[in-house]
């Protein structure tokens, strides 16, 4: 397709971030058309890079399609006045470092919007520019902590699991921030003025922890965990374990689904009880385990092929990259590395009339781009290698 079908085609983003979060973030912008120009310490590599030395990993290489990659020492005078330029060219600007770092190493919201009013920059931090923790260590598992969420994660009688998505990560500093960086880039486009947004992962969290919000009102007290509406404290909604110890999701929270569903399993006596709680749910619950321990999964799946009843298997990784589902939606992209070599990697999963997504770009090396970028930035070929003599590059 043509580059001006791309969504964010023209805008371009300076990415300071390492890890997760950040860096799928403008991953996201990048696979909708922007162009970012991933910005690396030539000392210290992205973590997600893998052991000191490495340049690749699959999660690297994932989380890094459809950027250019340039490594500057950002405690060199001269390093700083590498991404002040890229500013002066960029539209977004996104850091992740604890707040004041950036200040310190001379690339702070002040100083880059200073050099270009309109530049929209996105701090990604566990607790937010101010407040109390605002200079704390942290990691999705802390932020989860602190905004209300671990404690309700878990089966019932058990301890709080945080389990293998880091949702403060994800849901915090991916998505949210990408959300304020695009409400903050439509208004810069109309008024003319940038704006610096403070993305917290504990704040973001927070504000989607809904479901458990609304209990503790309703209720007056939360509910054990494991024991709410949506956590395994109704029969509707749960997961069970099959004979060959896979297990079963049931999602039938709507009354024809869970109707449905307690026909085809052959307990319509059940259809009357699907919603109770405490004691009550506890006892429909071991009903339905107790018949959905009769059969293996691959027995139920097939019982439900045709029962619109909100009923999946609990399904692996490579199960579910397998599946019709993510098949038919084009979710699983294969893949060739130069260096990395075969691996395969998941789609845009935002799709949209008059755009297709492509993966345009492997996942760089460190500093792959560095001539071409510094040489768009007026840098001559003598001034690049002795930024590079010295270190800086």
């Amino acid at each position: 397709m043509a580059q001006s079908s791309k969504p964010l085609a023209g805008v371009k983003v300076v990415d300071l971030t390492v890890l997760l979060p950040g860096p799928m973030c403008t991953l996201h912008l990048a696979d909708l058309g922007a162009e970012v120009i991933k910005v690396e310490n030539p000392g210290a590599w992205d973590p997600v890079r893998g052991l000191p030395g490495s340049r690749f990993t699959n999660q690297f290489l994932m989380l890094n399609r459809n950027k250019r990659a340039i490594t500057v020492n950002l405690r060199a005078p001269e390093g700083q006045e590498i991404v002040r330029r890229l500013a002066q060219q960029a539209d977004v600007l996104v850091e992740g470092f604890r707040p004041g770092v950036a200040d310190k190493l001379g690339v702070g919201y002040a100083a880059m919007s200073a050099v270009n009013p309109k530049l929209v920059y996105c701090s990604i931090s566990g607790y937010g520019q101010t407040g109390a923790l605002a200079l704390a260590g942290g990691h999705d598992i802390n932020y989860q902590c602190l905004a209300g969420v671990l404690e309700q994660t878990g089966a019932a009688g058990g301890a709080p699991a945080p389990g293998g998505f880091p949702t403060a990560d994800l849901a915090g500093g991916t998505l949210s921030a990408a959300m304020g960086i695009l409400a903050a880039l439509f208004d810069a486009q109309r008024r003319g003025q940038g704006r610096h947004v403070d993305v917290a992962m504990t704040d973001c969290l927070m504000a989607h922890n809904i479901p458990a919000a609304s209990s503790l009102q309703d209720r007056k007290a939360m509910p054990a965990r494991g024991a709410d509406y949506l956590s395994g404290g109704m029969a509707c909604y749960g997961v069970y374990e099959t004979a060959d110890g896979r297990h079963l999701a049931v999602g039938a929270i709507e009354t024809k689904f869970w109707q449905a569903f307690c026909e085809t399993i052959g307990r319509p006596d059940l259809i009357g009880r699907g919603y109770q709680l405490a004691d009550q749910g506890d006892a429909a619950r071991a009903e339905v385990a107790q018949t959905i321990a009769r059969h293996d999964l691959a027995h139920w799946v097939a019982a439900f092929k045709d029962v619109d009843a909100c009923v999946t298997p609990v399904l692996r990784v490579d199960e579910a990259n397998r599946h019709p589902q993510a098949q038919s939606r084009g979710m699983i992209v294969d893949s060739e590395h130069p260096a990395h070599g075969r691996y395969w990697q998941y789609a845009c999963p935002v799709k949209m009339s008059g755009f297709e997504f492509k993966v345009e770009r492997q996942g760089a090396a460190p500093g792959q781009d560095n001539d071409d970028v510094l040489a768009a930035l007026g840098y001559s070929a003598e001034q690049i290698a002795k930024l590079n003599a010295t270190g800086v590059i």
